[in-house]
């Protein structure tokens, strides 16, 4: 349980998530994997990194509960840190990050892929912002990496998900598999990056990165502030405790 790091074959570091039940984070578990996803791009001998998960799903996000338990905020403040520290190292891994989701991949999961430089999904992968329905805002940024802009703001306001195909249709999947078959689709991805130069493809990672029209991490600042403020109010409380139905008329 936790975050681990393997490597199944030389020029490629596997950081895998193993949060039982559902593989929502606790804010210790972002933290950790932003550790892992840093140390392997920092690996002198590692071209690529593929970020999986074990169990149903790739990520639900940040642990609900834990922050339910919390009498004060320091569990929001430590979850709003811990993933944008997380989403923070896999835009910034020194390598290209290539995603192989399974499952769901929901909330804190989108931020993980929407950085990702390459996405692969079994074919019973959903992706989806319930954030509306758990008190909070963000990620947005990283779903508008995702599909066209018109898409992520119906995603967004109504919390529903989209399908693996459906994102393999706008391109930014780049293969749909069966689920035993997503993790070698994955690591073949990632053995075909890692047959490059090493030293060349760090400065490719680094000029993709310089071209961005969007600056990742400053949006999804810009956009936690809502988060903290919708927590400041009271009614992200009212609307995780009614699932999403309660909340402000």
């Amino acid at each position: 349980m936790g975050v681990s790091t393997s490597r199944p074959e030389k020029g490629v570091a596997v950081v895998t998530v193993d949060y039982p039940p559902v593989n929502a984070l606790p804010v210790r578990g972002w933290y950790d994997l932003a550790d892992a996803l840093r140390a392997a791009g920092r690996d002198q001998d590692v071209r690529c990194v593929v970020l999986a998960a074990e169990g149903r799903g790739f990520n639900a996000g940040v642990d609900i509960k834990e922050v339910q338990r919390d009498p004060g905020r320091a569990a929001i403040i430590g979850a709003n840190r811990g993933c944008y520290e997380a989403f923070a190292a896999v835009y910034e891994c020194e390598v290209p990050v290539v995603a192989a989701v399974r499952g769901y991949c929901l909330g804190g999961g989108i931020g993980l892929v929407g950085n990702a430089d390459a996405i692969v999904a079994s074919e019973d992968a959903v992706f989806g912002l319930p954030e509306l329905d758990r008190g909070a805002l963000g990620a947005a940024t990283h779903l508008a990496r995702l599909v066209p802009q018109h898409l992520m703001r119906a995603l967004f306001y109504t919390s529903r998900t989209a399908t693996a195909e459906e994102l393999h249709r706008h391109g930014s999947v780049w293969r749909v598999v069966p689920r035993e078959e997503l993790a070698e689709a994955a690591l073949e991805l990632a053995r075909e990056i890692a047959r490059k130069d090493g030293y060349l493809i760090r400065l490719a990672k680094a000029a993709i990165n310089g071209i961005d029209p969007v600056d990742v991490k400053r949006s999804y600042r810009f956009e936690q502030g809502f988060t903290f403020e919708a927590n400041l109010s009271g009614v992200a409380d009212q609307v995780r405790d009614g699932f999403g139905t309660a909340g402000r008329e």
